[in-house]
């Protein structure tokens, strides 16, 4: 059945609201036992992904993909990377462009449906012919990249892809941006704005004369900045196009995996929608957990520093046979 009524997370006590339950896991856990090592590859449009690998020398390989303005060493991508390893699997965190601590070369940076580049990392994970199979998993935008990607993808899919696991998806990224531009969710979208506002600005030291980054502007919302920016120059015609184009919820009837996507409900950056039921009706392959409890990115655990139980649910769900 795709939506599974029942989900056992709860939050520990100390986390006892929303931001907390996001925020903490953030800022102060850390995770340890995580080595990279960084390769980095060009794509086709003579740009770079920088790629961080955990290798083990095992049959399986996850390739995790992050949220916005996050990067491969954030607490919830090196959490998993560890819980993978200690379960014999190998691990491949990558970076958006712009986002490995060099700026990237060309004029674009990474959206919510960019899949070209995701489809460049599996194939390039795949060409190396050492895996039995391959996984996916992804957080917030890269989760909705990742669902796009599966979506678009269809039955053509790489044999090797077996399962993916996304976890705090704005399905709906209309809706998530009117969310996180409420009030009470204000830190949360100045802490994006500022970096992405920095981000524009090195593009525009690069590119002193082009017609979008020319000249930067700062913008009060994400949508603003999607409307200015991320739109223009990806090559959709506002940010409502950009939204209706890029947003996983139309890409789910066509996924061919069993795929599993979490999502809290009492997430402060997601919309109603990300969690209705009908999103999963009568699809074969993609499930659909709501905990009451988990913030955004969060599913933190008794132990902070520990496995995080997000953790936990993705191993269940790619060992296992069911959700």
């Amino acid at each position: 059945m795709p939506l599974i009524a029942h989900s056992d997370y709860s939050s520990p006590p100390y986390l006892f609201n929303r931001h907390l339950q996001t925020i903490v896991p953030s800022l102060f856990r850390k995770v340890s036992g995580v080595k990279f090592r960084r390769e980095r590859i060009t794509t086709p449009d003579d740009d770079f992904l920088d790629l961080d690998w955990s290798r083990q020398g095992f049959a399986n390989l996850a390739i995790l993909s992050h949220g916005l303005e996050g990067d491969s060493g954030r607490p919830y991508i090196k959490g998993m990377v560890r819980m993978l390893n200690a379960h014999k699997w190998d691990a491949l965190a990558w970076n958006f462009r712009g986002c490995s601590g060099e700026m990237n070369r060309q004029a674009r940076f990474y959206h919510s449906g960019a899949t070209d580049d995701l489809d460049t990392v599996v194939q390039y994970a795949l060409h190396c012919d050492c895996y039995e199979s391959v996984a996916l998993i992804g957080f917030s935008l890269g989760g909705n990249l990742t669902l796009k990607y599966l979506g678009e993808k269809g039955r053509n899919l790489a044999p090797a892809v077996k399962k993916s696991v996304v976890f705090s998806v704005p399905l709906c990224l209309a809706g998530s941006c009117e969310t996180i531009a409420r009030p009470g969710n204000y830190l949360y979208s100045k802490r994006f704005l500022d970096s992405l506002h920095r981000k524009v600005h090195s593009k525009s030291a690069l590119m002193p004369g082009h017609t979008v980054l020319g000249a930067p502007r700062t913008v009060r919302s994400i949508k603003a900045f999607d409307d200015l920016y991320t739109a223009p120059l990806h090559g959709f015609e506002n940010a409502d196009a950009y939204y209706a184009a890029c947003s996983a919820k139309s890409f789910l009837k066509d996924i061919s995996i069993p795929t599993l996507i979490v999502n809290a409900q009492n997430d402060p950056f997601l919309s109603p929608e990300c969690y209705d039921p009908k999103l999963v009706e009568g699809l074969e392959n993609v499930y659909l957990e709501v905990p009451a409890e988990g913030g955004h990115c969060g599913f933190a655990g008794p132990d902070l520093n520990g496995p995080a139980w997000s953790e936990q649910r993705a191993l269940a769900f790619l060992t296992g046979r069911s959700a």
